[in-house]
C-alpha cells in the first residue's frame, strides 16, 4: 500500500477502525487526501490570539481591521471581515446554518447522525470533490440515461470514471426496475450510484413510492455485499409543484440504511436561493454506526480537496447567505419566489390539456419539479428544430439526448403560450 501523509494515514485510521466499509469506499486519492492541519493553516490557527500574528497572508490596517478598498468595501454593507479568507471547511456558523435548515426541509433527519456540510465552491464544484474521493479510473457511476451532461466533464474526462446508464423513464414514472438491474448486475464490489432530483434534465422527481422502492434497492444491494456510494445531487432541491411527489431527500433514508451504504448529500442555494452567481454549495455525509470521528474524517478529506483544489469558496458569498438565513424574511420570500415558478407548472398543465393538437408534434415526458421539463419532437431532427426555433421563431431551447428541454424557469407567465404554439408550429413546418 502506497505510503500516505501521516495526517492522512491518522484519518484513515479513523475510518477503519469502526468503519473499514467506507474507507473502502474511497478513490486512491481519497484515501491520500488530507486537510494541512499541521501547515500554514495549522500554525495560523495556533497564533490566532497571539498579540502579533504574523502568519496568515492576509493584510491589516494599522487598528487591526481587514485593510481593504474602500471603494469596493462601501458595495457591500457586510463589514470588512467578509473579505478575509474562508475556512477551507467553510464559515462554521454558515456550516452550523446550513445543517438545521436541513433538518428543517427534512423532518425525518431528526434525531440521525450526519456530518457538518462542507463547503464547496457551489455544486460542479462539490461533484467534482465527490469525483476526487471515491472514482478512481474505470470505476463505474450508475446514473439514469437522461442526465445533465456536466458530468461527463467532472467524472469521465476529470477522473477516468465511466459512466453506466439505465433507462429513464417508463410508463409515465421512473424506472426503477432498470436502476435496480444496473445497480446489481456485474460482481459484488464498490457501487458509485448517482440520483439526481429534480432531475436535469426532466424536470422529474421520484413519487413517495418510487422513492421507497429504490431506497429499497440499494438496501437490498448491500445485504448482497456491495458497498454504496449514493451521491445525491440536489441541485434542486424543494422545488416540487404535485402531491404524491417525494418532497424530502433520499438522504434521510439512505444515512442509516446499512453500514454499507454512504450517503452524500450534494447541494446549495444556487437553486435553491436563487443565487446562481455566489457559487457556494455543501457536501455533507453520513452512514448507519458512523461516528463523531468517522464523519469529521470524511470531512476532512473533503475539505482537504477543497484546500488543494481552490483554497477556499468565497467569504463573502457565505456572509451574503448566512446573513439571509438569518433574516426574519427569508422564508416568506422564498415561498413567494416558489409561488411563481409552481403557477408557471400549473399553467403549463393547462394549456397542453386545452391543446390535444399539440400530441400530434410532440410527447411531453414526465415532470413535476425543478426548472425544467423535456418533450420529445415527433417524426422531426431534435437538432434541426431547435435551429428553427431560434432563426424563425425567436425561441430558444436546449437539445440534450433527443429531446427539447424548455426552462420554464426563465419564461415569464405572459409568454407560455406563445412558446407552445412556437414549438408546435416549428414541427409541423420541418414535417412540411
Amino acid at each position: 500500500m502506497k505510503n500516505h501523509n501521516p495526517l492522512a494515514s491518522a484519518l484513515n485510521q479513523d475510518l477503519q477502525a469502526g468503519a473499514p466499509q467506507i474507507f473502502s469506499m474511497l478513490s486512491a486519492r481519497g484515501k491520500a487526501i488530507y486537510f494541512p492541519s499541521k501547515g500554514i493553516l495549522g500554525q495560523s490557527a495556533e497564533a490566532k490570539s497571539a498579540k502579533i500574528n504574523a502568519t496568515i497572508g492576509t493584510a491589516f490596517e494599522e487598528d487591526g481591521s481587514p485593510l481593504t478598498l474602500e471603494c469596493i468595501e462601501a458595495t457591500v454593507n457586510l463589514g470588512s471581515d467578509s473579505f478575509l479568507y474562508a475556512p477551507s471547511f467553510g464559515l462554521p456558523k454558515l456550516r452550523e446554518e446550513w445543517g438545521k435548515l436541513l433538518s428543517v426541509k427534512n423532518p425525518s433527519l431528526a434525531g440521525k447522525n450526519f456530518s457538518l456540510p462542507v463547503v464547496t465552491a457551489a455544486l460542479t464544484h462539490a461533484l467534482s470533490v465527490a469525483g476526487y474521493l471515491f472514482l478512481d479510473e474505470a470505476d463505474q457511476v450508475i446514473l439514469p440515461d437522461l442526465f445533465w451532461d456536466n458530468y461527463e466533464l467532472v467524472f469521465t474526462e476529470a477522473f477516468g470514471a465511466k459512466l453506466k446508464f439505465y433507462n429513464t423513464f417508463v410508463a409515465g414514472g421512473f424506472d426503477v426496475q432498470a436502476f435496480s438491474q444496473a445497480l446489481n448486475e456485474g460482481p459484488v464490489g464498490k457501487k458509485v450510484v448517482l440520483l439526481n432530483f429534480p432531475n436535469n434534465p426532466t424536470g422529474y422527481t421520484v413519487t413517495e413510492s418510487e422513492a421507497k422502492v429504490l431506497v429499497a434497492e440499494i438496501h437490498k444491494a448491500a445485504l448482497a455485499g456491495n458497498q454504496v456510494v449514493v451521491l445525491l445531487d440536489d441541485a434542486y432541491f424543494g422545488l416540487v409543484y404535485e402531491d404524491g411527489v417525494a418532497k424530502e431527500s433520499l438522504f434521510p433514508s439512505l444515512l442509516d440504511l446499512h453500514p454499507n451504504v454512504l450517503a452524500v448529500k450534494l447541494d446549495g442555494p444556487t437553486k435553491e436561493d436563487y443565487v446562481w452567481g455566489l457559487r457556494v454549495g455543501f457536501m455533507t455525509f453520513g452512514f448507519q454506526g458512523s461516528t463523531p470521528a468517522q464523519l469529521k474524517a470524511l470531512e476532512n478529506k473533503a475539505a482537504g480537496v477543497v484546500r488543494g483544489n481552490i483554497s477556499n469558496a468565497p467569504s463573502i458569498s457565505q456572509a451574503i447567505l448566512l446573513k439571509g438565513y438569518t433574516s426574519p424574511e427569508y422564508a416568506a420570500q422564498k415561498k413567494a419566489k416558489y409561488d411563481i415558478l409552481s403557477a408557471r407548472v400549473h399553467a403549463i398543465r393547462q394549456i397542453l390539456s386545452v391543446h390535444p393538437e399539440y400530441q400530434a408534434s410532440f410527447e411531453v415526458m414526465p415532470f413535476n419539479s425543478g426548472y425544467f421539463m423535456c418533450v420529445k419532437p415527433i417524426g422531426v431532427d431534435p437538432e434541426a428544430l431547435r435551429k428553427l426555433l431560434l432563426s424563425d421563431y425567436s425561441t430558444g431551447v436546449i437539445m440534450l439526448s433527443g429531446l427539447i428541454r424548455l426552462a420554464f424557469s426563465a419564461v415569464p407567465l405572459a409568454q407560455l403560450d406563445l412558446l407552445f404554439v412556437n414549438l408546435h408550429g416549428a414541427i409541423q413546418k420541418l414535417r412540411g
